[in-house]
């Protein structure tokens, strides 16, 4: 039986099953022109001249079709170069944040360690404050590592290890660990499993829906972050594609139509993941929601 905030009898009275209809429509294709009508405008801004994108009145439908402007944006912004630079910094981040959160969540879960409950408050109490609160202390941090003295401006590492540990990747993990039974455990303890090969042959394996939500979530947020990269990354040979054409949108190299070109080529990496794996993301948010 479906549900819906309006009953079936009410539904059957008049013209309430229309006009329910009409509205729900009308909200649905509402919500697709707010999400897609930016999509659309970058990607016919450019196609159009910059005759046409200084208009003082804007044109919905280009007045002529330069698809050549995306060739130009490519090998004049460099676009290949930088999106291996992104590639290679959002692959890292997401090995290295995969490591240690999946470490965090199977001691939280399953090793219970003293102060657990404790530790996880506080990671959680983390989620509560700005991320532009963090971004000072952040900063001197890798700029000046304590204990090591280490600057690691302008290198990768200054991008993976600020974001190694997500509190809220280890509280879905820990929540999905929490779900597996420890009896299933204490028999591969029985055969002689240790607690490092119980995480490697037992709990890795049956969490692939939810390591697939944290890779994913990993990855997007590396590659669509631009604070932070456009603080530790100030050698243009090493920046970000973000940052990268954040940078030459404010040298006058580019005209705009090119910029909204790179902008829709630096768009497309994000799209395709999310429309390839939009199943293993749903399936994985509810993985842990029921008993069973």
């Amino acid at each position: 039986m479906d549900r819906s905030l309006i009953s079936d009898a009410d539904l059957r009275r008049g013209h309430a099953r229309l006009v329910y209809r009409l509205v729900l429509w009308g909200l649905a294709a509402a919500f697709v022109v707010i999400f897609f009508f930016p999509l659309y405008w970058m990607v016919t801004g450019a196609v159009k001249t910059p005759v046409e994108l200084a208009q003082p009145t804007p044109t919905l439908v280009p007045h002529s079709w330069h698809p050549g402007t995306y060739v130009d944006a490519w090998r004049k912004l460099e676009i290949g170069r930088f999106l291996l630079n992104t590639a290679f910094y959002a692959l890292g981040g997401w090995l290295i944040q995969l490591v240690v959160d999946v470490a965090a969540a199977y001691a939280l879960s399953k090793l219970r360690p003293r102060f657990g409950k404790l530790i996880l408050g506080g990671m959680l109490a983390s989620l509560m404050l700005p991320a532009a609160a963090l971004l000072v202390p952040s900063y001197l941090t890798v700029a000046d590592v304590p204990l090591l003295h280490l600057n690691l401006l302008n290198t990768p590492w200054a991008l993976w290890l600020p974001g190694a540990a997500n509190a809220f990747n280890i509280y879905v993990l820990k929540r999905f660990f929490d779900r597996i039974p420890d009896d299933l455990l204490d028999s591969a303890s029985i055969d002689g499993a240790g607690r490092l090969r119980l995480l490697w042959h037992v709990i890795l394996p049956l969490s692939r829906p939810v390591l697939a939500v944290v890779s994913i979530f990993a990855v997007v947020g590396a590659w669509k972050d631009f604070l932070w990269p456009l603080l530790v990354l100030q050698d243009p040979d090493k920046q970000t594609l973000s940052v990268a054409l954040s940078r030459l949108s404010f040298t006058g190299y580019v005209t705009q139509n090119e910029m909204f070109a790179g902008l829709a080529i630096a768009s497309i990496p994000m799209v395709v993941v999310f429309a390839v794996f939009q199943r293993s993301i749903l399936s994985g948010l509810s993985a842990g929601a029921l008993k069973g």
